[in-house]
């Protein structure tokens, strides 16, 4: 193994043309209009390439998650096949789709930063030098 390869292993490798090639497939070839807009953010094999764990996130709001999720699940054989046509391994794995919720956790942690900088803003007005000496206001 070259040291360029060393860090990039055949699983991951193998996770990223599945995860690439079914983005394709999603925006392509599937009709289902419980899916609508999803983004493939991950995708995890199992050592045997029999399981895979889908993860995506999707513009619809939390009360459509569960139709796009059936909408995935439903489609996950087609999904499978198509991606057997695609890709050349021994065993093209069943597909588990997983919601990401990274996306939405980033966005509220970015929410809470921003208001307790406003906070903090609004109980300490006096500005700071680059020095760290609070100026003198008289």
């Amino acid at each position: 193994m070259t040291a360029a390869n060393r860090g990039f292993s055949r699983k991951d490798r193998v996770s990223e043309q599945l995860r690439r090639e079914l983005a394709d497939v999603i925006v392509t070839e599937l009709k289902d209009p419980r899916v609508g807009m999803i983004s493939i953010t991950d995708v995890e094999v199992t050592a045997d390439y029999a399981h895979a764990k889908i993860y995506f996130s999707t513009l619809a709001g939390r009360e459509q998650l569960d139709a796009v999720l059936n909408g995935l699940q439903n489609a996950s054989g087609f999904l499978r096949r198509e991606l057997g046509k695609r890709i050349s391994i021994h065993m093209t794995p069943q597909l588990h789709f997983v919601f990401d919720q990274s996306l939405e956790r980033g966005a509220d942690l970015t929410k809470l930063i921003q208001e307790a900088v406003a906070i903090s803003e609004l109980s300490d007005p006096t500005p700071i030098t680059d020095s760290g000496d609070e100026q003198d206001q008289t």
